[in-house]
């Protein structure tokens, strides 16, 4: 009935959705029609981008030009990016268990392959999770050689004590649900345009993730200001905005 609008994920493609259009019209993320936006990686890997150049800024004081990235991941969302990293001069370590993926990246961006379970040990300034959750917990943690973990992935946090003991150990987070929200951003102007009987409006995609990094910045400043850990301040910010949000619609 709408309360839920269904989108691409890990493994999922508009192909995919394009099926799941059939049972029901709360979908989103398609091609083929005028308020379609298309497969969201190449936003969310947008950024991502961003939100790695910028965490790279704040923690480092450099851009990219220079910096190993070691990337976890070169699906939809980590391919682009680890394409956006090469051509910001960044020098990349990868890895992905599907190894064809894994070749054609390396390819075209000189990336140097490692096993998966080799990621979390290499010498890299930034660790970037983009497969599954989970990817910072007790063990992996006292291995990353990274001042800066700054991914695509969901839930890279195991559990809040993990992000509490990324912020003891010094390495900059920059909480996954801001850095990643690219994506969600271009699929929520497809359904803005859906319902309104609208074309899919690019500008206002374009809007909103500057706003993202604006965001993301805010966090990341805030996190200094209070030394306090960034996904603690991340979350009150976000809760702080879904209330103001539900007062205003009362209100109305």
């Amino acid at each position: 009935g709408g309360r839920y609008w269904t989108a691409e994920d890990v493994g999922v493609s508009p192909t995919d959705l394009a099926y799941a259009r059939r049972s029901t019209r709360f979908v989103a993320g398609l091609d083929g029609h005028a308020a379609a936006s298309g497969d969201p990686s190449p936003v969310t890997a947008e950024g991502v981008f961003r939100g790695v150049r910028l965490a790279v800024r704040k923690a480092l004081g450099r851009d990219l030009d220079g910096v190993t990235v070691a990337l976890q991941g070169v699906g939809h969302v980590g391919a682009y990016l680890a394409d956006k990293l090469h051509a910001a001069g960044a020098k990349l370590i990868i890895t992905d268990v599907n190894a064809e993926t894994l070749n054609l990246v390396a390819d075209r961006t000189g990336a140097r392959i490692v096993a998966p379970a080799e990621i979390f040990d290499v010498e890299a300034e930034v660790f970037a999770p983009c497969a599954l959750g989970g990817a910072i917990n007790a063990q992996t943690l006292p291995r990353l050689k990274a001042k800066v973990i700054a991914g695509g992935a969901n839930n890279q946090l195991a559990s809040a004590e993990i992000g509490r003991a990324v912020f003891a150990a010094g390495l900059l987070y920059a909480p996954d649900y801001v850095i990643n929200g690219g994506g969600i951003i271009n699929v929520a102007g497809e359904i803005r345009a859906l319902e309104a009987g609208e074309a899919f409006d690019p500008a206002w995609v374009a809007a909103k993730l500057d706003r993202l990094t604006e965001t993301l910045e805010e966090v990341l400043d805030r996190a200094v200001a209070d030394h306090r850990p960034t996904h603690e301040v991340a979350d009150e910010m976000a809760q702080a905005r879904i209330a103001a949000a539900k007062a205003e619609r009362l209100a109305a």
